[in-house]
């Protein structure tokens, strides 16, 4: 990946004065002050024009734009009636502006210079942050609503989290959080040697990048813990931006501009020698996050797109090679073709034999069997994300999400509550796309998840079903394989703790079980539903993640944890396809296998081709093949398959259980209440046995997990004789040598 850079031709240029307010209004204007004039320059057409003058004395320090939608119209025209322009300045003022930049408010707002002023990602309210050590949230009306920090020590930078809860802002060599709840405390931590002179937020990833006078800039997580550290350049860095939709920071020094991947390594360092730049004072990204402008000391502004960006999938490679250029090769014939565009590329993705190309206008969709016709979609035209499945692909742009089938027909735009107001607010991580569902986390209330179904007449399509976890979530990840009746969901919660649950509608009523602890990222298998989960320093692979959820013994059984230290740090997961584990480390792809076998093993099950997953199993003789087997075939009703592979995992106690399971009728509620059972089921179990009206089973149930309340409860309900659950509770306080207690039995005593 590279970072193309031309300089603005400006008249103005050679009065050498400093730009150091630079923003973007869409994909296409930029607005930066210089002179103390306001100007508007088109990326396209390169031309220049000069808006308005400041006022007199009122030296900006901050500049930015919030649009009611992230992008404009390819003209360049501003297509939102809610647009603002929010300036600040070093006598402590800033003044609000509209979008015919007409000044609605004028307001003094610290006694010394105001060193950041952002508005807040729903435009409602914006904060000041000053040198006199103030931090202040204003309406959009300009009425002072708190002040959040106030210290004697300088402000030097600060900005919003990603949900505009919290702010970061820093003094001397310190970060400190700030958030905005009642009797909230503020989190600090030491950063950088010296002064910290400029911070940023990530809106993607919510990780905060820092740079100080130590000549280094500093990842970070939310809670103050170092990610990555930079080496010493020959000069301090002067400023930050995070790409809004990508995984790329510009970061800003002395005649110096560099493209940075998350972890911090560096994709192309671009040094300005012919032409200086001076210092780079601002930088900010294109809503779209294709391109980057940036003003300096010597009074150019400097734009840049970026190219070469590189996708791989199977034989076939795909490569930007110009704004409106894609170079697409098959490695297996050593054939290329260079696909030419009308309109300039936004995103594009690459998986399971197609090639989804956004523009600023349309949507084209290849085939690797037909490339030279693709099926174009008209009306897309601010592309956020793009997603491909095995059947279907998503789109999400500012206001929307979409579903297509490859042919190009709508298949699903989802709606749920708040939608419209927490999609532009959305990532990559709150939205996955499965096999035949889809899953979004809601961005208001962090712990639910809304599931769609994406089968043809599914009722669920425009109704979907909620789950909610425990804690806040950061990433779901849908499998993308097996069957439509064996449909997981992936989740990582803000304790790094990973979780799975069914997406199946009603199906252990979306119970979610916990599989693994300090998981930062997670992939499931293009094929087949094997899950990998990456650590810090090694990865784990849930082989049967699904099935064996429930039992903790099969989880352990079919889990296998590997070290990966010797690839480096800040690894990441590139793809998971057939066998191979690809990882990414500095720019560098490392790839490993999984067991061969299993995966043989998941694609003959997915057939329902038993005996031949069966001479898998015993050719491999491996007990992870066998525990997994085992876990499928009990979930299927297999009971004579599951029994060998259970005897070949050494699983004697559920070689017993499944013994007894022998023995009942097939076709008996007891027998699928006890199946229910043995994968952890018991709300299931239960309810198999009353519906049948097996409500003496129901209750033998109930005590023999010493659930006596809801024994009790069934008992009353249906009318049964508590008396010989009065007897085995009296027989089991006695042997635990207690008394009664629970007002319940107690008045059952007499």
């Amino acid at each position: 990946m590279k970072l193309k850079t031309y300089f603005l031709s400006d008249d103005s240029a050679n009065n050498n004065n400093t730009i150091n307010c630079v923003d973007w209004a869409n994909n296409v204007e930029v607005y930066y002050i210089k002179n103390n004039q306001i100007f508007k320059s088109n990326s396209y057409t390169r031309e220049t024009v000069e808006l308005a003058k400041l006022p007199e004395n009122f030296i900006a320090t901050d500049f930015h734009w919030y649009n009611s939608r992230s992008s404009g119209s390819q003209s360049g025209g501003s297509t939102g009636s809610n647009e603002a322009l929010l300036i600040s300045s070093n006598d402590g003022r800033f003044i609000i502006l509209n979008k015919g930049i007409r000044m609605e408010k004028n307001i003094s707002a610290h006694s010394m210079a105001i060193v950041s002023g952002r508005w807040s990602t729903d435009g409602a309210g914006l904060f000041t942050a000053s040198e006199d050590g103030v931090i202040k949230i204003w309406s959009r009306s300009g009425m002072l609503r708190s002040t959040v920090v106030q210290s004697t020590e300088p402000i030097i930078s600060a900005c919003w989290s990603p949900n505009s809860t919290a702010i970061a802002f820093c003094q001397g060599g310190s970060i400190a959080i700030k958030p905005l709840a009642a009797n909230s405390k503020i989190s600090k931590w030491k950063a950088h040697e010296g002064l910290v002179l400029c911070i940023a937020w990530s809106v993607e990833n919510n990780i905060i990048v820092s740079s100080g006078e130590d000549h280094k800039y500093k990842i970070w997580d939310a809670q103050g813990a170092n990610i990555f550290t930079s080496s010493a350049e020959e000069f301090s860095i002067t400023s930050l931006a995070f790409c809004p939709v990508k995984n790329l920071i510009a970061v800003g020094g002395f005649n110096n501009l560099k493209l940075c991947d998350l972890s911090g390594w560096v994709y192309e360092n671009k040094t300005f020698n012919d032409e200086k730049v001076g210092s780079v004072q601002s930088i900010s990204w294109s809503p779209d996050g294709t391109q980057v402008s940036s003003g300096n000391s010597v009074g150019q502004l400097l734009f840049g797109y970026v190219i070469e960006r590189q996708l791989v999938s199977r034989n076939f490679i795909a490569t930007t090679t110009g704004r409106k250029s894609i170079l697409l090769k098959d490695i297996t014939n050593e054939t290329s073709e260079v696909l030419e565009f009308p309109d300039r590329i936004i995103n594009f993705e690459l998986a399971y034999g197609h090639l989804v190309v956004a523009t600023s206008k349309q949507i084209h969709i290849f085939n690797e069997k037909s490339i030279n016709t693709p099926i174009i979609i008209d009306g897309r035209n601010e592309t956020r994300h793009i997603e491909i499945g095995k059947k279907y692909f998503l789109v999400m742009d500012s206001s929307s999400i979409w579903v297509y089938t490859f042919s190009g027909r709508l298949l699903l735009n989802p709606r749920f509550p708040g939608s419209q107001a927490q999609i532009p607010q959305m990532s990559r991580h709150h939205i996955s796309l499965g096999l035949d569902t889809l899953a979004v986390r809601d961005v208001q209330e962090l712990r639910t998840i809304y599931i769609f179904n994406l089968l043809p007449s599914a009722s669920m399509q425009y109704e979907s079903t909620t789950i909610s976890c425990k804690s806040s979530i950061s990433s779901i990840f849908a499998c993308k394989a097996g069957s439509s009746d064996d449909q997981y969901l992936a989740i990582i919660d803000c304790n790094k703790e990973f979780f799975i649950t069914s997406t199946k509608s009603g199906s252990e009523s979306n119970e979610i079980y916990k599989i693994g602890t300090e998981v930062i990222d997670a992939i499931w298998g293009n094929e087949t539903n094997i899950l990998v989960g990456l650590q810090d320093n090694s990865y784990s692979v849930w082989y049967c993640p699904g099935e064996s959820a429930a039992d903790p013994t099969l989880i352990a059984l079919t889990t296998v944890s590997l070290d990966i230290s010797e690839f480096g740090k800040n690894i990441s997961i590139y793809s998971f396809e057939d066998t191979v584990i690809t990882f990414c480390c500095t720019g560098s792809l490392f790839s490993v296998s999984i067991n061969m076998y299993c995966e043989a093993l998941h694609r003959a099950l997915n057939d329902n081709k038993w005996k031949h997953a069966l001479k898998i199993c015993r050719l491999a003789q491996n007990r992870i093949l066998w525990g997994t087997l085992a876990a499928i075939a009990t979930k299927r009703n297999q009971l004579d398959i599951s029994e060998e592979a259970f005897c070949a995992a050494f699983q004697v106690d559920k070689i017993n259980y499944l013994h007894y399971l022998k023995g009942l009728d097939n076709s008996s509620p007891e027998k699928m209440s006890e199946n229910s059972l043995m994968f952890g089921r018991f709300a299931e179990a239960e309810k198999i046995l009353i519906h049948n009206e097996k409500y003496d089973k129901a209750i033998q149930l109930s005590m023999r997990s010493h659930n006596w309340k809801r024994a009790i409860e069934i008992a009353e309900k249906y009318n049964i004789d508590v008396e010989p659950i009065l007897t085995k509770r009296s027989l089991y306080l006695t042997d635990l040598g207690k008394l009664e207690t629970e007002p319940v039995f107690l008045k059952y005593k007499d």
